[in-house]
């Protein structure tokens, strides 16, 4: 959240059911980022990731018990203001070799090599891709399982954007699918996620300060 500068953790009861949620505790990281946009993990959840608006950089951060944000500390820092200077979310590929951040000033995805899986000391700028034609204040990112769709969600649209990728997490090949509106549950969308097998999408917003959970057939 950009207003506590901190990450909240939730316990949910059932798997990927919001409904079930109940609040465990907060990490603070105002110390690195006062403006935080984005967060996400390395796999096995022993690595945490805060993107921010001004900082304009990823924060890297150690868990020393997965996914129990009480344990986190900060490592290092990757500056990506040399892309854009308002970054709003970040994800990584599947094995933590590229890292690719999404930046409202320049409406675009970029994406960066890391030589060592999950370590942003180790990353380098590779290229990008323009998502303005559809969404002009981007703020959330996702991309399917296996690297062939992008999802991208935004302020000005209220909906969620899909593109297919011909080469796997290479951004230089998306193309435009389809959109889907999201504006009658959230009309300031701010992040998105998927579960496991894509059936679940996740939409959160500053307007309603919530988390929507949507069912894919």
């Amino acid at each position: 959240g950009s207003a506590g500068y901190d990450v909240n953790e939730y316990s949910l009861s059932t798997a990927f059911d919001v409904s079930t949620a109940s609040y465990i505790q907060r990490f603070l990281v105002s110390s690195q980022e006062t403006g935080p946009q984005g967060i996400t993990f390395n796999n096995d959840g022993t690595k945490m990731f805060i993107v921010g608006s001004n900082g304009d950089d990823v924060n890297e951060y150690s868990l020393s018990t997965a996914f129990d944000v009480s344990t986190a500390s900060y490592v290092q820092n990757f500056s990506v203001a040399a892309q854009d200077t308002y970054p709003t979310s970040i994800t990584f590929n599947n094995d933590g070799t590229k890292m690719y951040v999404l930046g409202d000033y320049g409406n675009d995805v970029n994406e960066y090599n890391l030589t060592t899986a999950f370590d942003v000391s180790t990353a380098s700028y590779v290229q990008r891709f323009a998502v303005g034609t559809q969404e002009t204040y981007p703020n959330g990112m996702s991309f399917n399982n296996d690297g062939t769709k992008m999802f991208i969600t935004g302020y000005n649209g209220d909906d969620v954007n899909e593109y297919s990728l011909s080469t796997a997490f290479d951004v230089s090949t998306a193309s435009y699918v389809q959109n889907f509106s999201i504006f009658s549950q959230e009309n300031a969308p701010r992040g998105m996620a998927f579960n496991n097998d894509g059936t679940k999408m996740y939409i959160t917003g500053s307007a309603g300060y919530d988390v929507n959970e949507y069912s894919l057939s």
